[in-house]
C-alpha cells in the first residue's frame, strides 16, 4: 500500500498536477457559463466527464512532455531532478502513462456528445505536440497557450454542443496570459536553450524584450477579460474578480527583472495560480447570484 501510494505521488509530481490551477477554473467558467445562460440543468455526469477530460488531457499532455524532453532534462541542472532523468520513474512506464491517459481521455469524450469525441483527437494533437515546438520555432510558448485555452470551450462544448463568443473570449484570455507567463518562465534556461539550440522567445529576443512582449501579451489578455465583461453585461461581481485578476498580471510583471530572475517561481506559480481561482470564483458568483 504504501508502494502504491510512492508511485502515485510521483506520477503526480511527474504531470505537475498541482499546475492543474492554471486552465482547470476556466473550464469551470466554460462549463457553468454553458449551463447558466442556456438554462442547462445542472448533471454532475457531465460535470465529472468535463473533469475527467481535464484531468486525462492534461496529464498525458505533461506526461509525453517529460517522455520527450527526457534527454534534455538530465542535461540541464535546473531539471535533472525530474522523475525520469532522475530515474524514478522508467521512461517506458512513462510513455505507458501518456499513451493510457488519452485513450482515457478520448474514452470520456465518447460519453459527452458526438462533437467533443470527434473533435477529441485534435485536442490531443495540439496538447502532445506542443513538446516538440521548441525544437524548431520560438512560438512553442503560444502552442502551450493554445493547448490551455482548449479548456473553457472544451468545457463549454460538453455541455451545449455548440460554440458561442463568450467561451472563446475566455479561450483568448487563457491563451494570452499562459503564453505571456510561460515566457516569463522560460527566462530561467536561456542560455541553456541557446547551448543546446533550443528555441525560445528570451532565446530569440533576449531578456529584456522578452518582458515586454509578455508585458503585451497580459495586456491583450486583460482586454478580453474587460471585452468579455462588457459583452456579457455582467456586474459588480465580476469586475471585482476581474480586477483582481488584472492586477495579479502587473504584480507579476513587478516580480521579474531582467537582471533578477530570482522571483520567477513565485510569479508564475504563486501569483498566476491565485489569479486564475480568484477570477473563477467571482465569475461564478456573477453568474449565480448577480445574473
Amino acid at each position: 500500500m504504501k508502494t502504491g501510494v510512492s508511485h502515485a505521488k510521483n506520477y503526480l509530481s511527474l504531470v505537475k498536477f498541482s499546475h492543474t490551477v492554471f486552465a482547470l477554473p476556466f473550464a469551470l467558467i466554460g462549463f457553468f457559463l454553458a449551463m447558466r445562460l442556456n438554462l442547462n440543468v445542472f448533471s454532475w455526469r457531465t460535470f465529472g466527464l468535463v473533469i475527467l477530460c481535464m484531468v486525462f488531457a492534461r496529464s498525458a499532455a505533461m506526461g509525453f512532455n517529460r517522455y520527450i524532453d527526457r534527454d534534455i532534462d538530465a542535461a540541464n541542472p535546473r531539471t535533472a531532478i525530474r522523475e525520469i532523468p532522475a530515474g524514478i520513474i522508467a521512461p517506458g512506464n512513462a510513455l505507458l502513462f501518456v499513451i493510457v491517459n488519452s485513450a482515457l481521455f478520448i474514452g470520456a469524450t465518447f460519453f459527452i456528445n458526438p462533437l467533443c469525441f470527434y473533435l477529441s483527437p485534435i485536442a490531443l494533437l495540439v496538447v502532445l505536440g506542443y513538446s516538440f515546438t521548441k525544437r524548431f520555432t520560438a512560438l512553442c510558448h503560444v502552442v502551450l497557450g493554445i493547448g490551455l485555452s482548449l479548456a473553457p470551450i472544451g468545457a463549454y462544448l460538453a455541455v451545449t454542443g455548440k460554440f458561442d463568443l463568450l467561451p472563446l473570449l475566455y479561450s483568448f484570455t487563457v491563451l494570452f496570459w499562459v503564453s505571456g507567463f510561460d515566457m516569463i518562465y522560460a527566462l530561467q534556461d536561456e542560455d541553456f536553450d541557446r547551448s543546446r539550440n533550443l528555441r525560445s522567445v528570451p532565446v530569440m529576443i533576449g531578456k529584456k524584450s522578452t518582458l515586454m512582449l509578455s508585458d503585451l501579451f497580459h495586456i491583450l489578455s486583460a482586454g478580453f477579460v474587460i471585452y468579455a465583461g462588457v459583452h456579457a453585461h455582467f456586474g459588480w461581481l465580476y469586475w471585482v474578480g476581474a480586477t483582481i485578476f488584472i492586477g495579479l498580471l502587473i504584480y507579476q510583471h513587478m516580480l521579474v527583472k531582467p537582471d533578477d530572475l530570482s522571483r520567477v517561481n513565485l510569479a508564475f506559480m504563486t501569483t498566476n495560480g491565485i489569479a486564475s481561482v480568484i477570477f473563477s470564483v467571482f465569475v461564478l458568483l456573477e453568474l449565480f447570484l448577480g445574473l
